[in-house]
């Protein structure tokens, strides 16, 4: 009996090489995911269409400092855009603005008079209340029968003048000026007739 030699397979490597050179092979092309990202992609396209236009050299040194260029314009293009349709966005919040003015309430140069009328014909109640709440302690200062002080609180009048007129007055102007209360007219004018009772020395 003879042997025969065992089939052995031959791998012709040139062969392969070939194959593997020749794209008509490269099955498997549409799966590699390509290297190149969109910016990269459109950088590229730029580069050459500058040097189609100006030359190699030109497009080397100056295509990038374009590119950044353009970035910048179309950022501030769309910034501008932005502020056009909500220019709000682009301004410093302010606080919502409060019925009255938050100044000192000082007793002294102030036309009184004129500014509560002036503040009723702008409805603007909160307002109002303040001055006159300001113009009862103006007139009991000038009486002598508080020590006014801007450092002063209202509840420190109300231990001076003992009144419980005074004290009302002063619970009234206290909740409108730091409880929210609503101001209206009908409060001024509640406010007013108590005014109008310390002034005559009233108790009730």
């Amino acid at each position: 009996m003879i042997n025969s030699p065992a089939d052995t397979l031959v791998c012709d490597t040139a062969q392969i090489a070939l194959w593997q050179s020749n794209p008509a092979y490269a099955y498997n092309r549409e799966l590699i995911t390509p290297e190149i990202n969109v910016l990269e992609w459109v950088a590229n396209q730029f580069a050459e269409l500058l040097r189609r236009i100006f030359g190699s050299k030109f497009a080397t040194e100056y295509s990038e400092i374009i590119l950044i260029s353009i970035a910048i314009l179309l950022l501030l293009f769309l910034c501008w855009l932005i502020y056009r349709k909500r220019p709000e966005l682009f301004m410093r919040t302010r606080r919502k603005q409060l019925g009255y003015v938050t100044e000192e309430d000082t007793i002294y140069g102030i036309d009184f008079h004129e500014e509560i009328t002036h503040a009723l014909a702008g409805q603007n109640y909160r307002q109002a209340i303040r001055l006159l709440y300001l113009q009862t302690l103006k007139q009991l200062s000038d009486e002598g029968k508080i020590n006014w002080q801007l450092y002063k609180t209202p509840t420190q009048y109300i231990y001076e003048v003992r009144t419980p007129v005074f004290r009302q007055l002063t619970n009234h102007f206290l909740r409108v000026r730091y409880g929210n209360f609503e101001a209206s007219e009908s409060l001024f004018q509640t406010m007013q007739t108590l005014q109008q009772e310390i002034m005559k020395g009233g108790e009730a």
